[in-house]
């Protein structure tokens, strides 16, 4: 699969990759794993993730730590843009041999990014080594690979020593099922905002309807149709926090056709109303 602007650069070239990109918000990464470590900080855009065996939605300010042949992908919101329809991120790839030689060439950095190398879950920050890490990686834009290579090692030094973290991922094993689910997820992702049919899913996974209702329960507990309203109920959550669009503008862009139903639907999910979550946030 086709990776869009992350990638391992050959070891003669970069010991690792820094890229700072402001693309289109239609323009994001499609699923994909590779070999090399990721970390990704997204500045500004926000919508849905997936990453190893979860979906979830994301926001900007999020700093993301993904272990090797985890795959993962960012949907962005085109709501949550700058004036230009685009969204900004940071994301640093580097190999499991670069940390081997940091280990060889320095001895002090052992014990920090051997904890580093045992992370078999890709992870999220917290407090205050979340800001450390905006403020580091920030400031790599402006530097020489030179002292970029200086930042990341205090970068890795910091996600060593933190525990401070969310876990946001697993890898998965690749099964029949899983590829299933998959795209089933990222058909949702993808048409959220639109109507879905049972003909229209069971035909994408070939299945018919009742053998696809008793799949989908089976692998997430839930009916096709609870399951996606509440998908729909955190996606719009993120445009009530991040937009002024009213509730029921809201209502019609996450995918529902009626604000009554949605009303009912988002405090069933959230226990509470649209308006109180508005003012909550």
């Amino acid at each position: 699969m086709k990776i869009k602007y992350t990638h391992l650069p050959k070891l003669e070239e970069s010991s690792f990759h820094f890229d700072h990109v402001k693309i289109f918000w239609h323009e994001q990464i499609t699923l994909h794993e590779q070999e090399s470590w990721e970390l990704s900080y997204i500045i500004t855009g926000s919508g849905t993730r997936i990453i190893g065996d979860k979906i979830e939605p994301f926001s900007r300010n999020e700093i993301i730590l993904i272990p090797p042949n985890i795959p993962h992908c960012w949907l962005f919101d085109e709501l949550d843009a700058d004036r230009e329809g685009k969204i900004e991120n940071i994301t640093i790839t580097f190999s499991e041999l670069f940390l081997d030689n940091l280990i060889m060439t320095f001895p002090e950095l052992r014990p920090l990014l051997k904890s580093l190398q045992d992370k078999e879950q890709a992870i999220s920050f917290k407090g205050d080594n979340l800001v450390f890490l905006q403020d580091i990686l920030l400031s790599m834009i402006d530097q020489s690979i030179v002292e970029r290579l200086c930042s990341l090692i205090r970068v890795l030094s910091i996600i060593g020593c933190t525990d401070n973290i969310d876990k946001v991922g697993k890898r998965i094993v690749e099964d029949k099922k899983t590829r299933r689910m998959q795209k089933i997820q990222l058909y949702l992702m993808n048409n959220y905002q639109n109507t879905i049919t049972l003909d229209e899913m069971s035909k994408l996974v070939d299945m018919n309807k009742s053998s696809f209702c008793v799949f989908f329960k089976r692998m997430t507990g839930k009916s096709f149709f609870s399951y996606l309203n509440e998908y729909r109920v955190e996606s719009s959550c993120q445009m009530i926090l991040k937009t002024n669009l009213t509730i029921a503008e809201i209502c019609y862009f996450s995918g529902f056709k009626d604000v009554p139903y949605f009303n009912r639907t988002f405090k069933k999910v959230k226990k509470c109303s649209p308006i109180e979550y508005r003012r909550r946030g």
